[in-house]
């Protein structure tokens, strides 16, 4: 034999069969096939090996020696051909790998410090690498699988790719403890007496969200300062009497450091999604991944 083409799976099941059971009609029977099919196939085994390789007696077959000396071998390439079809187990308590989330500023707050947490109690031996939010070519990264996961907010996820929603949040007004504006309800007249923070992590723009909500009705607020991180907003609000629309999962903790509004101003809601490449989409280790994100997300 020197043609690997002349052999298929089916033939090394049959060649397997019969050395286990030793017997024509009960290899058939192992294998749902009838036993002139057997019969076939193993003539096509002969040929294929040059070999009788199974020898009938009186009480079913025996191997011949080149049948002892291939039969481990093809059981081996039996059990490594099964493997590539049946799913791989994904035990979170044991696993080794490195997983990539990517999320704006907001987001690593959000959901990503959350999931490192978790991921920390529950599967210890899995490195977590956080990849800056870029400019563009998230999709590329995905596929590439330079990211795992791609957190966003609805207008910024990728259409095309599969997608889960996570959470809803929205925007509260906040202030430093000792601010002048007295609450707990204030007018958008009241605000527009003071300047505004916002986060930028582009720093081009001194606008956010809030601003175009602002705009759709024809009011403009005093945006004095804009940086790149909600880290420097904190710091700035516990310096000055600056004012500033945050997400409400950002400054729940911080809620004895800050003083918080109810207002007249329509912000818009903030609608969180999760991406991901379909490559990984059937991945037990993916899929492990996207249910805890939605899990700790909740």
């Amino acid at each position: 034999m020197g043609d690997i083409r002349t052999i298929d799976l089916n033939l090394l099941a049959v060649f397997d069969a019969l050395y286990e059971t030793r017997s024509v009609t009960r290899a058939a029977g192992r294998l749902s096939l009838t036993q002139p099919t057997v019969s076939g196939m193993l003539g096509r085994l002969r040929d294929a090996f040059s070999d009788p390789l199974f020898v009938r007696t009186s009480h079913g077959v025996v191997p011949t020696p080149r049948a002892e000396s291939l039969a481990v071998p093809i059981r081996d390439l039996l059990a490594a051909a099964r493997s590539l079809v049946v799913a791989q187990a994904f035990d979170p308590k044991t696993a080794e790998s490195t997983v990539r989330l990517c999320g704006s500023d907001y987001l690593q707050y959000a959901v990503i410090g959350p999931m490192i947490r978790e991921i920390r109690r529950v599967a210890p031996g899995i490195k977590v690498l956080v990849v800056p939010r870029p400019a563009d070519g998230v999709a590329d990264m995905l596929a590439r699988g330079e990211i795992d996961l791609y957190f966003c907010a609805r207008e910024l996820a990728i259409p095309d790719l599969p997608s889960r929603h996570l959470f809803n949040d929205r925007y509260v007004c906040v202030t430093r403890k000792r601010h002048p504006l007295k609450g707990p309800r204030v007018t958008f007249g009241q605000l527009s007496a003071f300047d505004h923070i916002v986060s930028d992590p582009t720093g081009r723009n001194l606008s956010g969200p809030i601003d175009v909500a602002l705009g759709l009705k024809k009011l403009a607020r005093r945006v004095a300062v804009a940086v790149p991180t909600l880290h420097m907003v904190f710091d700035i609000l516990e310096s000055d009497d600056f004012v500033a629309f945050m997400p409400e999962r950002v400054v729940r903790d911080r809620r004895a450091d800050l003083k918080s509004f109810e207002t007249n101003v329509a912000t818009p809601p903030i609608e969180v999604f999760a991406n991901w490449h379909p490559r990984v989409g059937a991945d037990a280790r993916h899929q492990w991944l996207r249910e805890l994100a939605a899990r700790v997300a909740a």
